[in-house]
């Protein structure tokens, strides 16, 4: 590791425009906090409100990236802070877009051989005996190029899935419904070319929604997350190699389902993971033995441009 002083000025990208604001807000301000703990010249940036430019022209010299959602962990940010030469934490342009369209990321998941639960593109056309026909009960609506579960629905009848398709289309024009693989969710959190330990999910609702992410206190995570070793360190190759196929790079968090014979089922990447005080890579970096400032000054390490 670095001294501080070799960060320079560092600028922690927060809030921006997308859905996610309130919760980046969150994750920014606490990562801000903990970096100025560790003595390092940090300040916020919030892209909605403030010119891109001006980290260029106020001299900043690399920045954490704690925007979630769209205008912010889908390339966008990215491809302007690449112009710019300003180093960053996470992924690239390309990686960052292929994983905030979940649907793409099925495609080359499934053409890389990596498991993911089965799919529909649906459109108000969709007809929901062919979709339940195809997926099964229950099944998850979603919005393709969301985060937080914003937007999703878990249907347990053919009957809801007009509802829960306008819900998720409020949000993206792009709507997947999803096979539902319910035996156990986890996470599993990359750190470089490090997985940290996996972290189980129980949630006291019927599934891991926004509440259950952000606002409740009842959610259990266990971590240790009770597989044994080598079935931990199996799905953790795994997901080491889902990240890898899509050009990830630096750090992110990867969701996944095991099915009633332990097998891993992966549902999505994400490049900017939450820091907030409920989020799951701080969780799991924590398990590994790594400080908040331990964690941040690493990420710090792993910021570059394409």
């Amino acid at each position: 590791m670095q001294g501080v002083r070799a960060y320079g000025k560092v600028g922690v990208l927060l809030g921006g425009k997308s859905a996610e604001r309130d919760v980046s807000l969150v994750s920014g301000h606490r990562v801000l906090q903990g970096l100025r703990e560790l003595g390092i010249d940090a300040h916020p940036f919030d892209p909605a409100e403030r010119d891109m430019l001006a980290l260029s022209a106020e001299g900043f010299d690399r920045v954490i990236i704690s925007l979630h959602g769209r205008f912010g962990e889908d390339g966008t940010v990215q491809g302007v802070l690449d112009w710019m030469g300003i180093p960053y934490t996470g992924s690239g342009v390309m990686a960052c877009a292929l994983a905030m369209d979940k649907w793409r990321t099925k495609l080359l998941w499934r053409a890389a051989g990596i498991p993911t639960p089965d799919w529909v593109l649906l459109t108000q056309d969709s007809q929901p005996d062919d979709v339940v026909a195809k997926l099964g009960l229950p099944l998850f609506v979603k919005p393709a190029r969301e985060g937080s579960s914003f937007g999703m629905t878990r249907v347990t009848d053919a009957q809801q899935l007009q509802a829960a398709w306008e819900k998720a289309a409020a949000f993206d024009a792009l709507v997947l419904a999803e096979q539902c693989i319910d035996a156990g969710e986890y996470t599993c959190a990359i750190l470089g070319d490090t997985v940290l330990p996996m972290i189980r999910l129980l949630p006291a609702g019927e599934y891991y929604d926004y509440a259950a992410k952000y606002e409740r206190d009842d959610t259990e995570y266990r971590v240790p997350c009770g597989l044994s070793a080598a079935h931990e360190a199996a799905i953790g190759q795994q997901a080491l190699q889902a990240f890898r196929v899509l050009g990830c790079r630096g750090w992110g968090r990867l969701d996944v389902m095991l099915d009633t014979a332990g097998n891993p089922w992966f549902l999505e990447a994400n490049t900017s993971p939450g820091m907030t005080s409920h989020s799951l890579v701080p969780m799991a970096a924590a398990a590994a033995g790594m400080t908040f400032g331990q964690l941040l000054l690493a990420l710090l390490e792993t910021a570059c441009v394409d």
